[in-house]
């Protein structure tokens, strides 16, 4: 499996990662002989959390961390935002994961600005990691974050980090367009680790697993972390690494235009609006917006329960609601005013209903309280 260089790190990574939230939902020897073929087939990267099972997916990852500790990078995470907590979370983390030291300590789930600084005042997580790293426990201090990517910049300038998850994907690339736009340059000029998760956008992407990890294959990330909890879950996510050959553009536009779950909903954030070159950028406003507060997923279309379920459950997934309905109320033009234009667009080349996706947003983010 190909290995790419974590950042300034040192380190090497496999290209598929494995991650260890789901490691909750399974037995303890069945964990095992996915963590064992993983690393057999020549991954080498493995991540879990404090949080995840309150410590049971660390304790199921330590039984083969014990053995194997010198043929992995291992990392864990801690939400905890004082430096007292945060360092007994590490000692803990240690401890499940029997090892004395962690390659990458994550700051997990970095929210917004009021987060990010109680992380960074004295007193804060940051103070216990970096004293971890003198005493030898953590080698790598990194941070996550999901949706949309203000703070995570922000943080990421500080030069306090030298590895940073989040989410890339090819439905949120058009949600949230900042990840791929201004994120992914400022973490290659800077030579910051670079890991991606979500990659089938928390399983709404389900059906189109090739077409989603070799997306995400193809961006300029050091390795995709992913969730395995079965046999052929894990030989599907392998062989797509091993045989991985990077989407030309012509194959990435083909995928943009072609993807069902983008469809004939979801705002592609063209460089240049086919709908109205005058109106075009405040257009992308407002369905950017709309990104933010739902990730689109309410497009007023009758579904079977079960999709409805998926897209009612990972809609609000990301907690940008409030900061996309105060973003929108700063809009020189909403969807309302917008509306009042329709008559003069010409066709979307993705074949959008303006009008009514106009109208779905005043429902959601304006004046209207009923969906017409």
């Amino acid at each position: 499996m190909e290995k790419r260089r974590l950042g300034k790190t040192g380190m090497e990574v496999s290209l598929l990662g494995f991650g260890g939230f789901h490691l909750v939902e399974i037995p303890a020897d069945r964990a095992a002989d996915l963590l064992t073929t993983y690393l057999d087939r020549g991954g080498n990267y493995l991540e879990t959390a404090a949080s995840y099972g309150d410590g049971e997916s660390e304790k199921k990852i330590g039984e083969i961390v014990k053995n194997r500790r010198d043929e992995l990078v291992l990392a864990s995470k801690t939400g905890v935002r004082d430096a007292e907590g945060a360092m007994a979370e590490i000692d803990r983390s240690l401890k499940n994961l029997q090892t004395d030291h962690l390659d990458i300590i994550f700051m997990h789930g970095v929210g917004d600005e009021a987060d990010l600084e109680a992380i960074l005042k004295p007193g804060g997580s940051l103070e216990a990691a970096k004293k971890a790293k003198e005493m030898g426990k953590v080698k790598h201090i990194g941070i996550t974050a999901h949706g949309q990517p203000d703070v995570l910049i922000k943080a990421l300038k500080t030069g306090e980090f030298e590895v940073m998850m989040t989410h890339f994907n090819y439905f949120d690339k058009f949600n949230f367009p900042k990840l791929e736009d201004q994120l992914l340059p400022l973490v290659k000029e800077k030579e910051i680790g670079t890991l991606c998760m979500k990659p089938l956008a928390d399983g709404f992407l389900w059906q189109n697993v090739e077409d989603a990890f070799r997306y995400v294959f193809s961006l300029p990330v050091d390795a995709v972390v992913t969730g395995m909890n079965n046999q052929e879950m894990l030989e599907m996510d392998l062989k797509l690494a091993e045989e991985f050959e990077p989407l030309t553009e012509a194959e990435k536009e083909e995928l943009f235009a072609n993807a069902e779950e983008l469809g004939d909903y979801i705002c592609r954030q063209c460089d240049q609006c086919s709908v109205s070159k005058e109106l075009g950028e405040d257009l992308k406003a407002v369905f950017r917006m709309e990104g933010y507060f739902d990730r689109q997923m309410y497009d007023g279309r009758p579904r079977n329960p079960a999709e409805y379920a998926l897209r009612d459950r990972l809609r609000f997934w990301f907690g940008d609601r409030e900061l996309a309905e105060a973003r929108y109320q700063k809009l020189e033009l909403k969807a309302a005013d917008l509306l009042t234009k329709a008559a003069e667009f010409k066709a979307c080349k993705y074949g959008l209903d303006i009008k009514n996706k106009l109208e779905i947003v005043d429902y959601k983010l304006g004046e209207s309280e009923v969906m017409q």
